[in-house]
This record gives C-alpha cells, structure tokens and sequence, in this order.
C-alpha cells in the first residue's frame, strides 16, 4: 500500500521504481491513422516499434468520431494525383470489402468509407507489420534522464509502466508529449469548434421533408447554435452519418473537454428531437454515437516553421515538403455563424445553411493559379532541446488559415508517414531530426509509395 500525504490543495505521490515493459527503436503516441501510418511506415524501413493509444482501438478521427469521409487526392482542377502512400492503400484494402463509395472529382467528398471496417483493417496492418500495440493505454510523462528523452511513463490495467525508446512521434493531435516536455505550444486566436457526429438508421423514412431547414427553422426552441450540417450513407449499409453539431468548448483542457462532450451528444439528441415533432411519419433511430468528439483545433507546437495561410493559398513550393494537399481552406468560425471557402484560384465564399452564399475573392483573378499546397518538414520538427522527437498531425505548426486547409485527415496521414521516415533516417544517421537530410526524406518516402511534388 502506498502511502500519500495530503494538504488542503496537493498531494504528494513518493518517488516509486516502474517496470520498464519494453525497449524500442521508435515510440509513437497516439493511434489516429497519423500515429498508425507513422509506425507503419518506420517498421517497413526496419526499426522496433511501439504504438499507444489511450482508446480502445486505431484511427482517431476517422474512426472513434465517425467522420467516414476523406479527401481527394487530386488536385484543385481534378486533374493531377498529389498523394498516395498508406492513405491511398487502406482505401484499396476497404475497397476489397466493399467498404468505400468513391468519387475522386467531388471536393467534400472523394472516399466515404465505413468507420468499423476500418477499425479492424488498421488493427490486421499493426500485425502484419510486428508493431507493438498499447490499447486503452495513456501517457503519463515524459522521462528526462541528462537532459534526453529517454522513455514515457503509461498507465493502464497493469498500473504505471515504463516504454524506452530511441525516438518519439507526438501524434495525439493535441501535442501531449510536446506540452508536458515543456516545448512552447501555443492556442490559436480563434479555434475551429468540434463536432460531434451520430449515425442514425431509417434515415430514408424523412422521406421528402428538408432536414436541413427542419434543424435551422427550430434551432432556437432547442438551444442549438447555428452552424452547418452534412453528412451520407454508411457505404454497404442503410446507416446514416450525420455531422450537424458545433461545440465551441477548448478541447485542450480536461473541463472543456467533459463539457464537449456532453453538449455534443446534447445538441445530437436535439436534432433528433426536432426531425421526431417536425417530421412525426420518419421512423428515424439513433444508432450510434462517437467515442470521442470530432475536435477541429486545440493547441499547436511552435517548430522551425510556422506554415502560413499565404504560403498555401499561393501554393508555395518547399524543398523539404513532405506532403501535397488541395483541400480548401475550411475556417468553421467560432465568432459567427457559417463557413468560410477559400480556394486557390482566388475564390472566397461564406456560406450559412439555408441561406444564399456570399460570393467574393480574397485575391484578384490571374491567368495561372496553383493547384495543390504544400506542407514541409521544418513544420513537424519541434523548436527546443530534444532531438529525438517529432511532431505529426493537426497540432503541427501552422497558423488559422493555413490550418483551416491542412487539418483535415489525408493531409495529416502524410504528415504521419514522413515522421515515420525521419525518424529511421535520424536513427540510421545518428544526427537530430532537424538535421535529417531533406532529399533523403524525399527520396525514401517515395520508395515507400509517396508522390514527391
């Protein structure tokens, strides 16, 4: 039994010796597709891997929030291929399924797949890989031992344990590892709210009533802010997923977190209630409900760069980019109804439900424009001490509007497979991660089935 001294506001824990349940090349924290491709793609170039997640299975966003849609991988005009790698093989592994609806010239919409088989395809590549999984498993601290990160200390059913490693990706999209390391992170201005998704069976049963009007004309009698609602079908199945929730709590706290949660699944039930009175013939049922709130924006780590929205609105070329994306820039405003487009031809449109579109430009027409941005390394390499650490996913450095573009999960996976790939090149070469060489990256990242831009 161990003893604990109390005061009125702290408590003293004693010092205590914890096992260490193993030794690895790389430890990645965090199981979204970013961390899982991350560990994929280290373990393919030969390296011991750890992966730990603190839910109970892969694929954050995409899996445990219900968000089954990813990008294209096409250019803005839908003409040139940007990226492929691990994004692009989970898909034609759900395909073999029949798991994926496609449509590559859509620019909301290019894959929609279905969340549960993806649960159980990203397990089968942690173990055809021989990646070490922690499930239901949370970091508790960093341990520092003559000013290097030498292991992190977890917690689970067995208690507190210890994994050493030689290097660590930070891939838990809210930058635990980075914070509690004490690098300088930082909130942005103004954070994108958080969503909570549902899905929903005899959704057909609305029939021809517009659901989208019912939900904005009675949002007031049920307390619903105004915000954006999309969604579709669950491909190989009659389930509907619903995305029509705006949850403006800070997600980088444990209070604002609780609290997001439970208004997320309040305002579903208030969605619910307003298509049961509004449309009383629908037989509409509540299916399920995500384990973690679909969170847009939380803390970012400052790094060696800070990618700006000028650089991927002009589509600024880098010669250690790492990963080529076109998703609109997408700012859901925590400050007013609505969202805010910006393309790369120069196109801006604020958009509210129900309302007409407020057609504009942030820059003026030109004979050319790009067509896709880039995300470079310098961008996941975190400012400070360690050298054996990485960034990857959406707390990566990058300021409102460049974040409104890169966020979304297929650019974020890229992010993923190239620290993956720093990592073994910093091990292989002995050197820190910001002295990995930039055209090595390149070159093993397309050996490993990336597309180098």
């Amino acid at each position: 039994m161990m003893l604990i001294l109390m005061t009125q506001n702290l408590i003293s824990e004693p010092a205590r010796e914890i096992p260490v349940v193993g030794e690895f090349d790389l430890c990645v924290l965090g199981g979204s597709c970013t961390g899982v491709f991350a560990a994929i793609r280290a373990a393919r170039l030969g390296l011991s891997v750890a992966i730990v997640e603190k839910m109970g299975c892969f694929g954050g966003v995409a899996t445990l929030s219900l968000v089954n849609v990813w990008h294209t991988p096409l250019d803005e005009v839908f003409e040139k291929r940007i990226f492929a790698g691990l994004t692009q093989e989970v898909i034609d592994r759900l395909k073999r399924r029949n798991s994926v609806k496609e449509d590559l010239a859509n620019a909301s919409v290019a894959w929609g797949f279905n969340s549960a088989e993806m649960q159980i395809e990203l397990d089968e590549l942690i173990t055809e890989n021989n990646i070490t999984p922690w499930l239901h498993t949370s970091f508790v601290a960093p341990i520092v031992q003559d000013g290097q990160l030498t292991a992190i200390a977890i917690e689970n059913k067995n208690g507190r344990e210890a994994i050493k490693a030689r290097f660590f990706i930070d891939a838990t999209g809210d930058g635990d590892l980075c914070q509690r390391l004490g690098l300088d992170t930082y909130l942005a201005a103004r954070r994108q709210p958080s969503t909570t998704c549902a899905t929903f069976s005899e959704w057909d049963s609305l029939g021809n009533a517009n659901w989208g009007a019912l939900i904005r004309e009675h949002a007031d009698e049920y307390d619903l802010p105004d915000g954006f609602a999309w969604g579709g079908n669950i491909p190989g199945s009659d389930v509907f997923m619903l995305a029509g929730t705006r949850v403006f709590e800070n997600c980088s706290t444990a209070e604002g977190f609780t609290k997001a949660e439970i208004e997320g699944r309040r305002q579903v039930r208030a969605i619910q209630d307003i298509l049961r009175k509004y449309a009383p013939e629908s037989k509409l049922a509540l299916q399920a409900l995500p384990a973690r709130i679909g969170i847009r924006e939380t803390r970012h780590v400052r790094c060696l760069h800070q990618l700006t929205g000028d650089e991927v609105l002009h589509g600024k070329r880098f010669d250690d980019a790492i990963a080529n994306g076109s998703y609109r820039v997408d700012i859901h405003h925590d400050d007013k109804p609505g969202i805010t487009f910006r393309y790369l031809d120069g196109r801006e449109v604020y958009t509210r439900p129900g309302l007409p579109h407020e057609n504009g430009r942030w820059r003026e027409a030109t004979a050319q424009s790009p067509t896709f941005y880039q995300i470079p390394y310098r961008s996941l390499v975190p400012q400070g001490p360690f050298g054996n650490v990485l960034a990857a996913g959406r707390f990566i450095d990058a300021d409102t509007v460049a974040h409104g573009a890169i966020r979304v999960m297929v650019n974020m996976n890229q992010t993923g497979e190239a620290a993956g790939v720093a990592a073994y090149l910093a091990l292989k070469n002995e050197c820190p991660a910001r002295e990995v060489s930039p055209a090595k990256l390149r070159t093993t990242l397309a050996d490993g089935g990336s597309i180098i831009l």
